[in-house]
């Protein structure tokens, strides 16, 4: 739960249990914590946390929807309709003796079969997660922009959303940087591309087909239209501006790669996938957080460095989807630079096109060296200052090409 002060976070201290019972106390409703006029009222499975079987008879121990885990009681099995958080806790139960060596999940005591501890303690954590990342799924959802979803899947462990990230859909520039400037007039095309269509009026040509794919090469600028040429919404020069087209899920790999992004669409090649975007800072700011970042083992940052070195964006703590796409040293992304309502050539808006087709279930890569980070092998890093010299981070995209280090 958080408090919002104009651009701004305070986490609130106390615990989901403490908020719900100070809801229930002061006859207070708030969905965020799952208490609302028709759980104030009733009461409703939110999951179930332990099983015994006593005199024959199954009891599950219930977690109720809205109330403190001091109001837990143990039902029947016969009394709950609920098939398919039963079907999660079987499935979670299953998952962590295939997993562990705890042998036999029930133990006889006095004629009552129950489960080890550490089997109740890792389904009612996996039941916490699975609310955790609901929640998590539903908030990135309102906040996006473009129609396509986003999922999120943890098969993997028991991590939860990232604490301290929040989406955005564009630029969040520090003080002192406008990332909207520099445009007064778009083209009058009635059908673009015209001959002083918005890429031919900055000395460039059209980087779309006429199957709205990229036809381009990697270097090459992308001049779309703005928000003061006459053409509409459906001009073939737009399709940057318009967002992530295609739903995405963000998952927890198996390989100690952290979270990653995968497709659920098959994705053609030449198409725009996704925009790169985060906290627009300074190079010397970048330089700051790239020394922390890399003793973290993160790499967050992308130097904007079309035209010159002066700003870089920081993904860390604002980001959409592509915060958590991860590097390849054969990926199926690449980075061109765009310009829309921006024409300053310092601040490119960063998109991701796909190189190959991608298949319903891949996942998404780009090439990190693309950022424009420092050359750190071992004959560039000995003439860099003690400020340049960065943790170099050992790569796992497990390419046949792989070069071994992200930076």
């Amino acid at each position: 739960t958080e408090i919002w002060r104009s651009s701004w976070y305070v986490p609130c201290l106390a615990s989901l249990e403490t908020l719900q019972e100070l809801c229930r106390k002061e006859n207070l409703t708030c969905k965020s914590i799952g208490i609302t006029n028709r759980s104030l009222k009733s009461y409703e499975v939110e999951y179930l946390c332990d099983y015994k079987v006593e005199e024959g008879k199954a009891y599950y121990l219930v977690k109720w929807k809205g109330w403190p885990e001091s109001s837990n009681t143990w039902e029947p099995r016969k009394h709950l309709n609920c098939p398919l958080l039963i079907q999660n806790f079987l499935r979670d139960k299953n998952e962590y003796l295939s997993r562990g060596r705890e042998g036999k999940a029930m133990k006889v005591r006095n004629h009552v079969k129950t489960l080890k501890p550490a089997i109740a303690d890792y389904i009612v954590k996996k039941a916490k997660q699975r609310i955790a990342l609901q929640r998590w799924k539903e908030e990135l959802n309102r906040k996006k922009n473009h129609k396509a979803m986003i999922l999120v899947e943890n098969t993997v462990d028991l991590e939860g959303p990232p604490v301290d990230f929040y989406y955005i859909n564009e630029y969040k520039p520090a003080p002192g940087i406008n990332v909207l400037n520099g445009i007064t007039t778009g083209c009058e095309c009635a059908d673009c591309p015209a001959e002083k269509c918005c890429p031919k009026e900055a000395g460039f040509i059209l980087a779309y087909n006429k199957r709205k794919k990229l036809k381009i090469q990697p270097g090459l600028p992308i001049y779309e239209c703005n928000s003061y040429c006459r053409c509409g919404p459906d001009c073939p020069n737009r399709i940057v501006q318009k967002g992530t087209p295609y739903s995405l899920c963000i998952f927890r790999t198996n390989n100690g790669r952290g979270w990653g992004v995968k497709t659920l669409q098959r994705i053609k090649t030449n198409s725009f996938v996704m925009e790169y975007v985060g906290e627009v800072i300074t190079s010397e700011e970048a330089e700051k957080r790239g020394q922390l970042y890399d003793n973290q083992g993160n790499t967050y940052l992308f130097d904007l460095d079309y035209d010159s070195d002066e700003f870089t964006v920081d993904a860390a703590r604002y980001g959409n989807v592509s915060h958590f796409v991860n590097h390849s040293c054969d990926p199926n992304l690449q980075v061109f630079n765009v310009f829309i309502d921006n024409l300053d050539l310092r601040l490119p808006r960063i998109a991701l096109f796909s190189t190959r087709t991608i298949k319903a279930g891949e996942e998404l890569t780009f090439d990190y060296q693309m950022k424009g980070s420092i050359d750190l092998t071992s004959d560039s890093a000995e003439g860099l200052s003690p400020s340049k010299k960065r943790i170099r981070t050992v790569c796992k995209c497990g390419a046949v090409c792989c070069r071994g280090y992200l930076n």
